[in-house]
Order: structure tokens, then C-alpha cells, then sequence
């Protein structure tokens, strides 16, 4: 890694198509930085990654690397496994080993035909030693073992890997990057508790610097020392110092004292018109030229007065989610439940399990990556078979889910199809609701599975209004949505009155999540037979 060195873009501008994602947007990342980068979704997080990561180019301004051979790594928000990759071969290539190695090799291949290449072959197995690639494996059998990874799958393809292990894959790479800059798009997404705490380490350690996208305030407060927010259409950027509790209490500061001047601004041109205006309408009414003249000139004076108060823009106000969830009809006092419930999924084994959901409990599931939270929450729900025991469903139960991969908004239909499926509602209320979800005309005959996972989220949770459900099944509803979605999100909760079923890893959305119990699914280690304790 270089002692010295900093990332930076200036004045970069990006279009996708006709639309401004970035404008004119400046970023300096001087050695061991930790920045994240805050906005709304779709305001250029992910798009100003890709252009410091040298993936995309930008329409206008430049992105910088001083010295040129600084080492940036660049981790995806969404899982980017290739078919029939093995894990090691996926950590190689997210290491940025594997398209070292392949230089090298080439360089290697020409030297006995072009000595002259030996400089460049030199500096391509420099780059290859830097970024670890000597002794990757070894490396990638501890890491794996720590991240709870059998060392020995090393050679699996990589989508032959459970959502949990998928996910410690993900980090593991994180923890075996050896770049001078590291760019991290939603690390802690369907991370467990374990993870986090191992990821948070792993950050504090790194020399590398730091920029990073989350939705995990926990993550933002401890891992950051400058907050850099984009803002939507773009509308440029802001910076602040300090985690996401401090950037949050200062744009507050911030955002009440521009309203402030707004309103003195708009106060005092209406005061200064009315004088105006009522002087002009004394001239015009005044006898003599001497009162006329006199009065003209005190008009004169405040129109000169109204052209020197100090113009202050209205502040700019973003799109924010403003969602309510009312449960438009109460089911029975028991809302679903298992008995004695048992899932077989090859040697991996569930319960037994039992569960009794009353109307307005709040259940939060808990436990480490790979214990069976999602697989219980499909079989509260009916979608595997049960080997023993049985499920309840009560009468008059509404249900609502968001499904940890978003798949119901993942087909070839356009969103609007797949709404209007959802909800029966007609074309224009179906229409108008989504664009409450910014999710207008550009988005609604789109194929749902083009659409961002952000966008997918938004579109769930647009049904769950629509319908009135009273029972709601979230796993890792906080993924893909940005800061104040989540808050929106945590207040409608809130309010809600019906059932709920919480499986999340975003720490503060847990804490205010306000559990009337808990699930703790604990996996064994002998029989590979996850148990439940509950709380």
C-alpha cells in the first residue's frame, strides 16, 4: 500500500440518459479517510462509487489517482457472484487479485518476444504482491473460518451458497482487501450481529481509506469521522464532520436556520412592498406636486430598498416517504401460529417450534446467519412443507410481506401489473398511489425486475397501504431504503395496531422496533438442528 496518496473526484457531472444523477459533484479521499456518502435514494450514491472506482467515466470532470498506481477495491451493493464461480475465485476477483494476476501473466507470456515489456511486468507483479495475491488462499481459509465459512468450500460455487453464507462471503472479501482505497456499497446488508461487530473491527483496523454508502446508522456513527450528503436531481453536495448523530443534529441546525432566513426574507419583501405599493397609491391620490413629488420620492426609496434586501432561496425540500399502515379490519385474537413445527431442508433441520401470534404483538426473530429465520418465517406462511407439527392462520387475516430478495417485484410484468395484482386497484389509483412512492410514469411500465431494490421496496410497501393488511411479515425491510425512508418507516410501524413479524439486523431499527417478544433461533453444532428460545 502507498504511505501517501488521495482519491479524488472534481467537479464530476453523470447523466443517464437525460437525467442528472450527478452535477458538478467534488470528493477528495486523502489517506486513511473515513467518509460515507448520505442521499435518497437515487440521488448518485452508488453511480459516484462507480465513477471513483474507475467502472464508469464521468460526462464532465475528472476523477483523480495520486500517485496513478494507487490500488482502489469497490465491493457492489447487490450480490455479483458469476456462474459457476468458485468462492475463492469470487474473492480473488473481488480482491482485485485475479485481474492482477491475469496482467501479470500476459506481460509474462510477451517478455521472451518484447524484453522491452520487463518495466511494466515488474510493476504488474508489484501491483499482484500489494494486493496479496502470493498468498491469497491461505489468507482466504482463515478469513473464511472466522467469517463461519468452512474453509474447505473454498472451491463451491459460490451460488450454490445459502443467503448466510453468501453474505459472510461478502465479507470476507472485505476483510481480505488490500487496496489503498476501499469503496463499500451497503456492507451490512443480511449481515448478522456477529458480522457487524466483525466488519466494525475490521474497519477500524484497515489503513486503507474509507468511503462508504449504509443505511446502518449504528455503522455511521462509529465507523465515520465526515459525512458527505448528495443532494437529489443533482443538486451538488454538502459535507459535515463527524458520525451520522452529528451530521443528523447539524443538518437540522442547518435546515431550521435556512428556513428561518427564507421566512425574515419573505417577511420583510412583503413589508417593504406593501409600503410601496400604499405610497404609490398616496401619490396618485395627493392634491399638490410638492405632496406628489414628496411622496414619489419616499416610494422611489423603497423600491430601492426592496432591490437591496439580501435574496434567500427557498431551501430545497427532497421527496420523503410518507407512509401510513392502518389495519383496516382486526382478524381474532389469534393471528397465525406453529405447533410443534418441524422443517427438514436437507441435513439442515428446524424445530421443533411453537408459536402462538396474537393481534398486536410485535415479534422480532433473532440469530446468526444460517439459523433459519427466513425459513421460519416460510413456514409461518405456508411456503415449505412442515415434516411434523402444523401452522394456524386465523380468520380474517390481511397479509403483508416483504420478502428479504424483494421477489415479488422480480418478474418480466410491468410494475404497474404486478400493482394493480396486488392491490385490485384501477389504473389511475394504482397510478397515483405509486407516484406517492416517487414511483411515477418513468417507473410504472418498466419491468418490475428492472427497477432499483430500492424502488422495489418502496413499491411493497405501497401495497401494504393500499390493502390494509393487519398482519406484517418484514424480513430485513431496512435493506435497500435510505435514511429517512427507514425513519418513515420505523414511525408508521409505530402506529401500526396489527401484528407484526421482524427479522433485521439494522440495530437501531431493531431497538425501536418495541418487540412484545423475541425468538432466539440458536443453531447446534452436533445434529445441525436449529432451536428456539423464546423471550
Amino acid at each position: 500500500m502507498h504511505a501517501t496518496g488521495a482519491l479524488a473526484a472534481r467537479e464530476v457531472t453523470k447523466l443517464y440518459g437525460s437525467q442528472v444523477v450527478l452535477e458538478r459533484v467534488s470528493l477528495v479521499v486523502p489517506q486513511r479517510a473515513r467518509i460515507a456518502l448520505v442521499g435518497s435514494n437515487g440521488s448518485g450514491k452508488s453511480t459516484l462509487l462507480r465513477l471513483l472506482a474507475g467502472l464508469e467515466q464521468p460526462d464532465a470532470g475528472r476523477v483523480e489517482r495520486a500517485p496513478a498506481e494507487l490500488t482502489v477495491g469497490w465491493l457492489p451493493q447487490e450480490p455479483d457472484a458469476r456462474p459457476d464461480e468458485s468462492l475463492l475465485d469470487y474473492l480473488a476477483r473481488r480482491t482485485g487479485v485475479a485481474e492482477a494476476a491475469v496482467t501479470m501473466d500476459v506481460l509474462a507470456a510477451s517478455l521472451e518476444q518484447q524484453p522491452s515489456l520487463a518495466g511494466r511486468y515488474s510493476e504488474a507483479l508489484d501491483r499482484f504482491l500489494a494486493l496479496g495475491g502470493d498468498d491469497l488462499e491461505a489468507r482466504a481459509k482463515g478469513v473464511c473460518a472466522q467469517v463461519g465459512i468452512d474453509p474447505a468450500r473454498l472451491d463451491t460455487p459460490v451460488q450454490h451458497l445459502s443467503g448466510g453464507q453468501a453474505a459472510r462471503a461478502r465479507l470476507a472479501a472485505i476483510l481480505l482487501v488490500r487496496t489503498d482505497v476501499l469503496l463499500l456499497d451497503e456492507p451490512t446488508n443480511d449481515l448478522d450481529f456477529a458480522g457487524l461487530e466483525l466488519l466494525e473491527r475490521s474497519l477500524a483496523a484497515t489503513p486503507a481509506a474509507l468511503v462508504l454508502v449504509s443505511h446502518d446508522r449504528e455503522l455511521l456513527d462509529r465507523a465515520v469521522t465526515r459525512i458527505v450528503e448528495l443532494v437529489d436531481g443533482g443538486g451538488g453536495s454538502r459535507e459535515w464532520a463527524g458520525g451520522f448523530s452529528e451530521y443528523e443534529a447539524a443538518r437540522e441546525r442547518a435546515r431550521r436556520g435556512e428556513f428561518e432566513a427564507f421566512e425574515h426574507f419573505v417577511a420583510e419583501r412583503e413589508r417593504v412592498e406593501e409600503g410601496f405599493h400604499r405610497r404609490r397609491e398616496w401619490a396618485e391620490r395627493a392634491t399638490s406636486q410638492r405632496r406628489k413629488k414628496k411622496t414619489r420620492d419616499a416610494a422611489g426609496n423603497l423600491e430601492r430598498k426592496l432591490a437591496r434586501i439580501e435574496r434567500a432561496e427557498k431551501p430545497y425540500e427532497p421527496w420523503k416517504l410518507r407512509l401510513s399502515l392502518r389495519a383496516e379490519r382486526r382478524g381474532g385474537n389469534v393471528v397465525a401460529g406453529l405447533e410443534g413445527a418441524v422443517v427438514r431442508r436437507g441435513a439442515f433441520v428446524l424445530g421443533p417450534l411453537d408459536l402462538e401470534l396474537r393481534h398486536g404483538d410485535r415479534l422480532a426473530v433473532a440469530g446468526p446467519n444460517g439459523s433459519g429465520k427466513t425459513t421460519l418465517l416460510h413456514a409461518l406462511l405456508g411456503r415449505v412443507s412442515l415434516e411434523a407439527g402444523r401452522r394456524m392462520l386465523g380468520a380474517g387475516v390481511v397479509l403483508g410481506e416483504l420478502e428479504q430478495g424483494r421477489e415479488r417485484f422480480g418478474g418480466s410484468e410491468p410494475l404497474l401489473a404486478t400493482v394493480r395484482q396486488e392491490t385490485a386497484l384501477h389504473e389511475p389509483d394504482a397510478r397515483t398511489l405509486l407516484a406517492k412512492f416517487d414511483l411515477a410514469a418513468a417507473h410504472v411500465l418498466r419491468p418490475a425486475s428492472s427497477l432499483s431494490p430500492g424502488e422495489r421496496t418502496r413499491a411493497a410497501l405501497a401495497c401494504f397501504m393500499a390493502r390494509g393488511v393487519n398482519l406484517l411479515v418484514l424480513d430485513e425491510p431496512t435493506n435497500h431504503l435510505d435514511l429517512e425512508a427507514i425513519e418513515q418507516l420505523e414511525m408508521a410501524l409505530a402506529g401500526f395496531t396489527g401484528t407484526v413479524v421482524l427479522v433485521s439486523h439494522d440495530r437501531r431499527f431493531h431497538e425501536r422496533f418495541g418487540a412484545t417478544q423475541t425468538l432466539q433461533l440458536e443453531p447446534s453444532d452436533t445434529n445441525e438442528r436449529t432451536a428456539a428460545k423464546g423471550r
